[in-house]
């Protein structure tokens, strides 16, 4: 995209130190555009902001951040949107606290396309994974963009499934959009910035600091139509997502799952709190009463008439079962028992599960 000529001026309101976003609305609003912000007396700017607005007299003190960013925007793929931009995201613009601009790396034109956020654990099972990818895979063949986090588990499980199918994804960052964390997620940041988006409302080189994410959890829900939970403990981050999407008036759903398991706590919390139960992407495609779904992959399970049970299979069920348990069901000893849940882990049949348990995923 074309940037701003007066990005400088966007920049400067934004790198000043002790100036938050609160405040940039506010000058916005009496002065206009950055640049007639910029003219304005001390006197004007500390009626209008406080004491920090008095900052931006200083400019040479941020010259250096103002420069990296706008070189960083002369990068193939690189832009800054800013709230003057066309391209800025209209959703966005609902929620009470929109970021004056916004560092993007890919493809910005997803900002315009309908979307669903994904999220949930870090410590995700292998079948809540299996379930994120497929269901984010089904979402994006239907025409949805999917935005998540990047994290571990639940969200690099959606984006993964979400780069599969022509809708791609946008991944939030709480860090500068520069700055890849988790480090382990960089080779799937690279793909997202070839075929995706990645976007961050904090300047180029911020670091991980605790108290960015749930504000960056707040753009994950505001740049979508609707909040899909996968699995979340009840102190997870997720819930907080949830709840941003619940107060900036979007769609919740929530998969359920197994009472057993931790992991599923915070989606059946939702749900009693009036999130909508979601067994398979057709039941989140048909509450998305604004967006027309194209051709997709369907979610929903369906019993197999030819399937046969299969060895230790026959006796677990779905609710997670200990060892001695099972060696009760099925009447065999310890170590037959153990060796064929281990085949069946490798095989991806069943999830270890913390305290010994074990628990048959589909």
């Amino acid at each position: 995209m074309t940037q701003d000529p007066g990005l400088a001026s966007w920049l400067q309101l934004t790198l000043t130190p002790g100036l938050g976003a609160a405040a940039i609305r506010g000058l916005l609003k009496q002065f206009g555009l950055p640049e007639n912000i910029l003219i304005a007396t001390r006197a004007q700017l500390e009626r209008a902001a406080g004491p920090a607005a008095a900052q931006l007299l200083r400019p040479e003190a941020i010259a250096p951040a103002i420069e990296r960013a706008l070189r960083w925007a002369q990068e193939p793929g690189h832009a800054i949107v800013t709230l003057a931009d066309a391209a800025y995201p209209r959703l966005l613009l609902e929620i009470p606290d929109p970021p004056p601009l916004l560092y993007a790396n890919g493809r910005v034109e997803l900002l315009g396309r309908p979307s669903l956020a994904v999220v949930g654990s870090r410590n995700a099972t292998a079948q809540g994974a299996r379930d994120a990818e497929q269901f984010a895979k089904a979402f994006s063949a239907a025409g949805l963009t999917i935005v998540s986090g990047l994290a571990l588990g639940i969200d690099a499980a959606a984006h993964r499934g979400a780069l599969a199918a022509e809708g791609s994804t946008i991944a939030v960052f709480g860090t500068g959009v520069d700055v890849i964390y988790p480090r382990q997620n960089a080779p799937l940041a690279g793909r997202i910035a070839e075929s995706g988006l990645l976007l961050s409302e904090f300047p180029l080189g911020t670091g991980g600091a605790a108290h960015n994410f749930p504000r960056r959890n707040r753009l994950i829900s505001g740049l979508a139509q609707g909040c899909l939970v996968v699995e979340a403990a009840l102190a997870s981050g997720s819930l907080i997502t949830a709840r941003a999407a619940a107060e900036q008036g979007r769609e919740v759903f929530a998969l359920p799952g197994s009472i057993h398991s931790p992991l599923t706590k915070g989606c059946h919390a939702l749900i009693k709190q009036g999130a909508k139960l979601a067994e398979s992407a057709e039941d989140v495609l048909a509450e998305l009463t604004s967006f027309r779904r194209t051709g997709f992959a369907s979610t929903s399970f369906a019993a197999d008439p030819t399937a046969q049970p299969e060895g230790l299979l026959t006796h677990m069920g779905f609710d997670p079962v200990d060892l001695d348990s099972l060696c009760a069901r099925a009447g065999l000893p310890a170590e037959r028992v153990s060796a064929e849940l281990l085949r069946l882990e490798l095989d991806g049949r069943i999830a270890a599960l913390p305290g010994g348990l074990y628990q048959r995923l589909s």
